[in-house]
């Protein structure tokens, strides 16, 4: 059957020195001309007149010489091209080709650019920027950082004790005379000058169409997912308090851990020259992390949640993440995540990969969270009149106490001493007068 390095086709048509020139590029593979896609071999007219022409248009359209066999199947001929794979770059009439699984892709864009830097050795990330000078970057950001690496335990004191300047060079974000583009990213203060699209947008929707408020996170990437963390956690969720003995406990719609690798994930793997920021979609019921990015070469989505290595698409940029103790370098990320929300009783995180996007997404509806309620309230061993105070009036903030009173059954006088007992243990709080208030159960 064909495979990622094998095609089989009929009879000879020039369109296909495109997959001549895309085994060429990838890890090369055979071309049998006079096969069915089926394997029957078919047999050819004209094999004299191939055999002489397929090595000129070959050479004339790709630059360079396949093996070109006769062979024979149950006295039918047939003819094998094979292509060894190039350590550089092939086209074909000015174009260039890759084969991907079992299919001939046209190169253009970023995918071109990626494979051009990929053939000559470099990465996207580390790619030399002319005219930048050390004296823009932001001082600050080494300090952050110098605290995260050493707390880590990934580098010690002694190796951070240099110039930032140096620090930039032993991390090879350092080209000569020039900084790399992963330099900028990291450590400068507005990499937007470069890079338009390397920050962060945060939106929350009431729906698909309405777009409620949002925010933007720019800066450099070091420092990114703390800001992010920090402003989704104390201005998009919604935490319940509850106190365990003597200890307050928030708890929030994405597990803390799991929504941070999230992010850190988006950061680190998105492709920060498509113009496009990562974006994060807040909604009632779930949390979508979008980052234009793409699975390895020759990945499946199976491959991704198998077990693998690390293959990140901006090494050097995921190099200083982990040396400052953010990211982990053994391709633990969704494992990561997974644990996380197994831990805090919350839906596995879910995913859509696409040609050129990666979504990661939480499931917050809202009936989980009332079970989160209903599992903080049976640990804080409450009466049972106070586990009915607290579920009328998270299913109704607006009822009054006099309605408390009429559905648990007791004097209002006794309901207002429960809900005092309540607020003292920091799980309910009064917003707004006695009429037109409501109440928030934490």
């Amino acid at each position: 059957m064909e495979r990622h390095n094998i095609e089989w086709k009929s009879s000879w048509k020039d369109e296909y020195l495109a997959w001549v020139c895309g085994f060429a590029n990838a890890h090369g593979g055979v071309l049998e001309i006079g096969r069915r896609d089926d394997g029957v071999v078919v047999g050819l007219s004209n094999i004299k007149k191939l055999l002489e022409d397929l090595p000129n248009k070959i050479r004339s359209a790709t630059g360079i010489i396949a093996d070109i066999e006769l062979r024979e199947s149950d006295g039918k001929h047939y003819i094998a091209i094979s292509v060894k794979p190039y350590t550089f770059p092939i086209s074909c009439n000015g174009k260039y080709y890759y084969r991907s699984g079992s299919t001939t892709q046209e190169l253009s864009g970023s995918s071109l650019d990626e494979f051009m830097l990929k053939k000559q050795g470099r990465t996207w990330d580390a790619v030399p920027v002319p005219h930048v000078r050390f004296e823009d970057f932001e001082r600050d950001v080494f300090k952050v950082f110098r605290k995260k690496a050493i707390a880590s335990g990934r580098m010690t004191t002694k190796d951070l004790d240099i110039t930032d300047e140096m620090l930039l060079k032993n991390l090879r974000l350092i080209d000569g005379d020039y900084m790399k583009r992963a330099a900028l990213l990291l450590f400068h203060q507005d990499p937007g000058n470069w890079f338009i699209g390397s920050y962060v947008k945060i939106g929350y929707f009431e729906n698909r169409a309405d777009l409620i408020y949002q925010d933007e996170v720019h800066g450099p990437l070091i420092s990114m997912a703390d800001k992010v963390e920090d402003l989704v956690y104390t201005k998009y969720f919604k935490g319940i308090i509850s106190y365990q003995k003597m200890q307050r406990v928030e708890t929030f719609p994405v597990p803390r851990i799991a929504f941070r690798e999230a992010v850190l994930n988006a950061i680190v793997h998105a492709d920060h020259g498509a113009g496009n920021p990562v974006h994060i979609h807040i909604y009632p019921n779930e949390v979508l992390i979008y980052n234009n990015g793409q699975l390895p070469k020759d990945w499946t989505v199976e491959d991704l949640f198998a077990k693998h290595t690390s293959m990140p698409s901006n090494p050097l940029i995921a190099n200083a993440f982990f040396r400052s103790g953010q990211i982990e370098a053994w391709g633990r990320g969704i494992e990561k995540m997974t644990d996380s929300c197994k831990e805090w009783s919350r839906p596995e995180p879910f995913y859509r990969i696409r040609t050129n996007e990666v979504m990661i997404g939480f499931n917050t509806e809202s009936s989980i969270v009332e079970n989160i309620v209903d599992s903080i309230v049976e640990k804080n061993d409450l009466s049972e009149v106070q586990k009915k105070i607290i579920k009328l009036m998270q299913a109704n903030p607006k009822i009054t106490a006099k309605t408390i009173a009429e559905e648990v059954g007791i004097a209002p006088r006794n309901v207002q001493a429960h809900i005092q007992s309540l607020k003292a243990m920091g799980m309910v709080e009064r917003n707004g007068p006695a009429k037109g208030g409501r109440w928030v159960v934490k």
